[in-house]
């Protein structure tokens, strides 16, 4: 334990060292590891085990207390930034006013902290988010070692990795365990509603299948680079600006739209990538930091070695931004991806925003978050003709009807040539919210395995395929033009 503490550095504040020791110290004597390890086994009582949090998404996941759920976690880390920032978001959410949660952490802190947890195994749930980097071998490993998964986006961030992300999904499968990706986009309410129309033919029609040059499918994310979370200013590692560990645009939060697509218009379909998907076009571009606007979200005083290659004149060169065009068969869809400093001064609360478009024969469905909309995500349906209008509006009224089992309040207002699915505002429980959604459907599969759709593996094989395929497809086009 000493050798641990004895690599910690003292630019890091002294309040960690002491959590760090009193949570080691607080590990109970009378209860050995391998008793911890056959109880582990009992999925009556899921006791988690984070591994190596270095995003906020890691923590996001413990906003709430679980029924079944033990409030004890373990974190197995290097002593250092990424560690202190996790626990003070966890320390945040038990000392909430509203809503405490109750968490108590036992902190493992040292090197190779995979090999560790693996070996020590006081849970039989790990959770991910941070690094992306050589995620999927830490995934393949717990899940070799026979433990359930659940793990924020990316797996995989270049195409070399793919035969580990089906070698893992193989072992997951023999062993009977969960491997479950942190898919928040699905829990979104104006999404939800936008897949229900999707599948009224009396309202949208028939999806179109558009063509490169004129995709059937528009998705938009634009994302900020400083930006604040559970109340707090975010704070970056270093090690975010280097895409080699974090991953591209498209890679990274592409994950999210690509999964949309496939979830929206083929749902509870099983998709082939051998056989489904065709990626056309990949397009990828930096945003231009300089070293103030670097030190304003890292706290770093200059640009870390590793990102020298991408420095020019005092500039970080953070190729973040992303586009794609592919079919998905037969659909054409155009994916961007961007990332800006920071929201504009005008748009409220300084959030990332969405645009979805999707056109069918009837109408279209778009989900703008723009100034008109107040910079909250709003639903509209748009007729494809004038002439349609009072049909499409009496079609819309009728399934608006229908869903008021699931989402009472839901309504319809016109507004010009379009219509506006208005939405109470207790389903907007934002993006924070989502991730004990995310948590509760995993808990649900962890319970019963049964109910994992059988769709939901092979379509994240797509989803990986697509997103990584589309990103080499940038390279290329990068080399091409030069």
């Amino acid at each position: 334990m000493l050798k641990t503490f004895r690599k910690f550095s003292l630019a890091y504040p002294v309040a960690l060292l002491a959590v760090a020791i009193l949570a080691l110290l607080s590990l109970p004597q009378s209860e050995s590891l391998a008793q911890q390890k056959t109880k582990s086994k009992d999925m009556n009582e899921v006791k988690i085990m984070t591994l190596d949090p270095g995003h906020f998404h890691a923590g996001l996941v413990q906003k709430e207390m679980y029924p079944g759920v033990s409030p004890r976690v373990h974190v197995y880390a290097p002593l250092g930034f990424d560690l202190y920032e996790h626990l003070k978001r966890i320390a945040n959410f038990n000392n909430r006013k509203d809503s405490p949660t109750r968490w108590e952490m036992e902190i493992h802190a040292g090197g190779d902290p995979l090999a560790r947890m693996l070996a020590e195994r006081p849970g039989n749930v790990v959770t991910m988010a941070g690094r992306n980097q050589g995620k999927i071998d830490r995934i393949k490993a717990s899940v070799e070692g026979g433990l359930n998964v659940l793990v924020d986006k990316p797996w995989i961030i270049n195409a070399a990795d793919f035969p580990k992300l089906e070698a893992t999904f193989k072992a997951a499968e023999s062993k009977k365990l969960i491997a479950y990706d942190i898919m928040t986009e699905r829990s979104e309410i104006t999404t939800i509603l936008q897949k229900e129309l999707i599948h009224a033919p009396e309202v949208f029609g028939q999806m179109q299948k558009g063509s490169e040059s004129d995709p059937a499918v528009y998705i938009e994310s634009i994302h900020h680079i400083l930006k604040v979370v559970a109340g707090a200013p975010n704070i970056r590692p270093a090690w975010f600006f280097d895409v080699k560990q974090q991953g591209e645009g498209v890679a990274d939060v592409g994950t999210h739209l690509v999964d949309l697509v496939q979830w929206m218009l083929f749902p509870e379909q099983v998709i082939d990538y051998k056989k489904d998907v065709n990626v056309i076009s990949g397009k990828r571009w930096p945003t231009v930091m300089s070293l103030p606007e670097f030190s304003r979200v890292t706290n770093e005083k200059a640009f870390p070695d590793y990102l020298s290659a991408n420095v020019k004149d005092g500039k970080l060169d953070y190729y973040c931004n992303g586009a794609m065009t592919y079919a998905l068969r037969g659909v054409h869809a155009k994916l961007d991806v961007i990332w800006n400093y920071e929201a504009p001064a005008a748009q409220s609360g300084g959030g990332d925003t969405h645009v979805a478009i999707f056109k069918g024969t009837k109408s279209s469905l778009e989900i703008r978050q723009g100034k008109e909309e107040n910079w909250k995500p709003e639903l509209y349906v748009v007729p494809n003709s004038s002439s349609s209008k009072a049909e499409i509006l009496a079609a819309l009224k009728k399934k608006v009807a229908a869903l008021q089992s699931k989402f009472a309040g839901v309504g319809v207002e016109e507004r010009g040539n379009r219509f506006l699915v208005t939405i109470p505002d207790k389903f907007r429980d934002g993006h924070e919210a989502h991730f004990a959604e995310v948590m509760r459907r995993f808990l649900g599969y962890l319970r019963d395995p049964k109910t994992l759709p059988a769709w939901e593996n092979p379509n994240m094989l797509a989803k990986y395929y697509t997103t990584t395929k589309g990103l080499e497809m940038g390279y290329r086009s990068a080399t091409a033009s030069k």
